[in-house]
C-alpha cells in the first residue's frame, strides 16, 4: 500500500538532495575565496606599483591569476615590474601582458661649446660636429694668445652639424677676438656672453658692436660689467649763476646717494640731464650729508659756486650776494656739515674801477688742428722749459707755439696755476685758458660728457682749497664718438620723457592697446630701437574695481601687450620683462576717479635702476621731495642695500691721495 512504502521513498531522494547542496556551498564557498584572494592580491600589486612610482602598469585580476597590463618605457622597467610583482606573488599567478616601447632611433648629442678667456689664455670646452670645425677653431684661438699654449678640451661626435650651429659659432668666435676677459657659451640656437670691460665707454662700445652683429634669428645673452672708477679726488662742484644751477662735476659712491644728490640738484633748480659718476674713493660714509647741505646752501644764495674735493669743501659766492645773506648761509652751512668736512667761504668782491690789468697767462687751443698757442707771462726759464715740454707732451711736439716773456714779480704758485691749466686744456677738443692771480678760467668744446668733471678734478686737486678757478665748458655732441650709444639712465629717462607725454591706455576692461595710444607706441619703439638689449621691467597697474586676482591677471596681459607691440615694431625686446602688479601698488586715491585714472599705467624701470621711470611716479616724487626739508632732500631709500666703501671710521683730514699717472 503506498502509505506504507512513504519513508522509504524520502530516504532514496533526501540522499541526493542533501550531497547536491553541500556539492553547491562548497562551490560557493571557493569562489567567495577565490575572489576574496583576487581582491586582496590585485589590491596589494597596486599599491606597491603605486609606492615606487610605477604608472605605466595597470593591474587586472582574473581569478588567482594577476594580469600586468600597460606600455613600459623600455625593457628595463618591464622586467623591474615583473620581479617585483613576483616578490608578493607565486610567479605562476602572474600573466604579464605589458608592452615595451618601440626604441627610437639614437639622437643626435646636443653640440655646445664654452670658451674663456683672460690674460692667462683660452681654454675650449665643449662637443663638435665632426669636420675641420674644431681645427679651425682651435687655430684661430690659438692665434689671439700665439704665446701661451692653448687649453683645448674639445671632442667631437660623427653627427651633422644641427641648424644655425655655424652661424652661431661664427658669432661666438667673433665675440671671442672682441673680448679679452671674457666667458662665451655657444650652442645652435643661442650665445651667452658674459665679459668685464675696462670703463663705462668701453661697456657701451662693446654693448652696440656686439647687438649689431648679432645673427637673425639666433637668441644672444650679453652681460657686459664694467668695474667701478676710482675718483681721485672725490669731487662735487655745483654752480648758480646767470645761467642757471648746474654740476661741474658730481660723484657718489653709491645708486641711493646719487638720488639724493640729483633730488637737492632738482630743488635747487639744476634742470636737464645731470652724469654723477658713481666710483670708488669717496672720503667720509657721511658724503651725502654733506654735499646736499652744500647744494641747498648754494640754492639760497643769489649766485655761488660749491666744491667738495675729497673733504675739503669751498663755497664761493658772487659779488652780488650781500653780506648778511652770505654770513646766514655760511653759519648754517658750518653747522649742517659733518665734523669730517673743513670749509673755506668766501664772499667776491665787487671789481674796482681804474686798477691796471692783472699779470696773465693764456692758452689757446685751434679746433681740428689740435694747435696751441701759448703766451703771457711765467716766472723764468725753469717755468718756460717745462711748460714747452708739457705742452709737447699733451698736445704734440709739432702743434705748440710758445710766446711769452719773463717776469719775477709774478705771485707765488704761478706755476702750478699754469701748469695745471694746460693739464685741464688737454680735456678739450678746443678752448682756451686764461691764468691770472686770482682765479684761473677754463672755456672750450669737449665730445667727452665726462670731460667737465675731469676738468674740475684737476683743478680743485692741483689748486688747492679756497682757489678760485672757473669752468664753462659745452658738450659737442658731434664731437663724441659715443654719442649714438645712449646709456642705459639716458634710455631711462627718454622713456620717461615719451610717457610724461601720453599715457599708454587700454580698451577698458581688457589688454587690448587703445587706438589712440599708437602714436606714444611708436616714439616708445623710436626710443628703444637706440637702446638694444637696454634691461628694464615693464609694470602693468591697474585700479582696485574688480578682483585682486583679476586685475593682476589683467595688468600682467597688458604688460606682456605692451611688450609684444614693441617687438611689432622692431624692437629688440630680449632686456624686457613683463610684470603686473594688479592694484598693489597705488599711486593715488582709489577712491577717486583721478587717483583711479593715475594709478592705471604702465611703469618702465631700469632692471637694477634706482626708481621707477613713469611719469605718475616721477610727479609723486617730485611732489614729495618739494614738501620736505632740506636735510630730507629725495626720495626714501632707507631700506636701500646699495654697497658703499667709504671708510667706516671718521677722519678730520683725509690722507693726501697719490697724483694719477696719466
Amino acid at each position: 500500500m503506498p502509505s506504507f512504502r512513504l519513508p522509504q521513498l524520502q530516504q532514496n531522494y533526501l540522499a541526493p538532495a542533501a550531497f547536491v547542496g553541500a556539492g553547491l556551498v562548497s562551490v560557493l564557498i571557493a569562489w567567495g575565496a577565490a575572489a576574496l584572494v583576487e581582491r586582496i592580491s590585485a589590491r596589494a600589486v597596486t599599491s606597491r606599483l603605486l609606492t615606487e612610482g610605477i604608472t605605466f602598469a595597470q593591474v587586472a585580476a582574473d581569478g588567482l591569476q594577476i594580469h600586468l597590463i600597460g606600455t613600459a618605457p623600455n625593457e628595463a622597467a618591464r622586467y623591474r615590474v615583473i620581479n617585483m610583482v613576483g616578490s608578493m606573488i607565486e610567479s605562476s599567478r602572474i600573466r604579464d601582458k605589458l608592452e615595451v616601447t618601440p626604441v627610437k632611433a639614437v639622437e643626435a648629442p646636443r653640440f655646445s661649446i664654452e670658451m674663456l678667456r683672460n690674460d692667462d689664455g683660452i681654454q675650449l670646452i665643449g662637443l663638435l660636429p665632426e669636420g675641420d670645425g674644431a681645427q679651425a677653431l682651435t687655430d684661430a684661438a690659438q692665434a689671439l694668445n700665439p704665446d701661451i699654449p692653448l687649453a683645448d678640451m674639445l671632442e667631437t661626435a660623427a653627427y651633422p652639424a644641427p641648424a644655425g650651429w655655424g652661424a652661431a659659432l661664427t658669432y661666438g668666435m667673433n665675440a671671442l677676438k672682441l673680448l679679452p676677459r671674457s666667458k662665451i657659451s655657444v650652442a645652435a640656437d643661442s650665445v651667452a656672453i658674459t665679459a668685464i670691460a675696462t670703463s663705462e665707454a668701453e661697456k657701451r662700445t662693446l654693448e652696440q658692436q656686439l647687438t649689431a652683429a648679432k645673427p637673425e634669428g639666433l637668441a644672444v645673452k650679453i652681460e657686459v660689467s664694467a668695474p667701478r672708477p676710482v675718483l681721485t679726488p672725490f669731487t662735487l662742484r655745483f654752480v648758480k649763476d646767470t645761467q642757471g644751477a648746474r654740476f661741474d662735476a658730481c660723484s657718489a659712491d653709491s645708486e641711493a646717494v646719487r638720488a639724493k644728490i640729483l633730488a637737492a640738484a632738482g630743488a635747487a633748480g639744476a634742470l636737464g640731464r645731470t652724469i654723477c659718476t658713481i666710483g670708488l674713493g669717496v672720503p667720509t660714509p657721511r658724503w651725502v650729508e654733506g654735499t646736499v647741505a652744500g647744494i641747498n646752501a648754494v640754492a639760497r644764495l643769489n649766485s655761488a659756486t660749491l666744491t667738495f674735493s675729497d673733504a675739503d669743501v669751498t663755497l664761493l659766492a658772487g659779488a652780488d650776494v650781500p653780506q648778511a645773506d652770505f654770513d646766514r648761509v655760511v653759519g648754517e652751512l658750518e653747522a649742517a656739515l659733518p665734523d669730517v668736512f673743513s670749509l673755506k667761504a668766501t664772499l667776491e668782491k665787487k671789481p674796482e674801477g681804474g686798477a691796471v690789468g692783472p699779470a696773465e697767462f693764456t692758452a689757446t687751443l685751434a679746433p681740428e688742428t689740435h694747435k696751441v698757442e701759448l703766451r703771457g707771462r711765467l716766472t723764468d726759464e725753469m717755468l718756460r722749459a717745462a711748460v714747452d715740454s708739457f705742452a709737447k707732451a699733451e698736445f704734440g711736439s709739432a702743434n705748440v707755439y710758445l710766446a711769452t716773456r719773463m717776469d719775477a714779480e709774478l705771485p707765488d704758485g704761478w706755476p702750478v696755476r699754469v701748469l695745471a691749466g694746460l693739464q685741464a686744456l688737454s680735456e678739450l677738443d678746443n678752448g682756451s685758458l686764461l691764468v691770472r692771480a686770482d682765479t684761473v678760467e677754463l672755456k672750450g668744446v669737449t665730445g667727452s660728457q665726462s670731460a667737465k668733471v675731469r676738468i674740475s678734478q684737476i683743478l680743485s686737486q692741483k689748486l688747492g682749497q679756497g682757489q678760485t678757478f672757473r669752468v664753462d665748458v659745452s658738450y659737442d655732441k658731434e664731437l663724441d664718438p659715443l654719442a649714438g650709444i645712449p646709456t642705459p639712465d639716458e634710455c631711462a629717462q627718454d622713456v620717461a620723457d615719451v610717457l610724461s607725454r601720453q599715457k599708454i591706455t587700454f580698451t577698458p576692461g581688457s589688454a587690448e592697446i587703445d587706438s589712440k595710444a599708437g602714436a606714444v607706441m611708436t616714439a616708445l619703439a623710436d626710443v628703444l630701437k637706440d637702446c638694444p638689449g637696454v634691461k628694464m621691467e615693464v609694470a602693468g597697474h591697474t585700479d582696485s574695481q574688480g578682483s585682486e586676482d583679476g586685475n593682476r591677471a589683467l595688468s600682467q596681459a597688458r604688460a606682456e601687450t605692451v611688450v609684444l607691440a614693441l617687438q611689432g615694431r622692431q624692437v629688440d625686446v630680449a632686456g624686457l620683462v613683463a610684470k603686473g602688479y594688479g592694484e598693489t601698488l597705488p599711486l593715488a586715491d582709489n577712491a577717486t576717479d583721478a587717483g583711479r585714472e593715475a594709478n592705471r599705467r604702465i611703469e618702465f624701470t631700469l632692471i637694477g635702476g634706482a626708481k621707477p621711470v613713469s611719469p605718475d611716479a616721477a610727479k609723486a616724487e617730485a611732489s614729495a621731495a618739494a614738501g620736505s626739508d632740506s636735510a630730507a632732500v629725495g626720495p626714501d631709500f632707507s631700506a636701500d642695500t646699495s654697497p658703499s666703501l667709504a671708510p667706516k671710521e671718521k677722519t678730520k683730514a683725509p690722507k693726501a691721495r697719490p697724483e694719477k699717472k696719466e
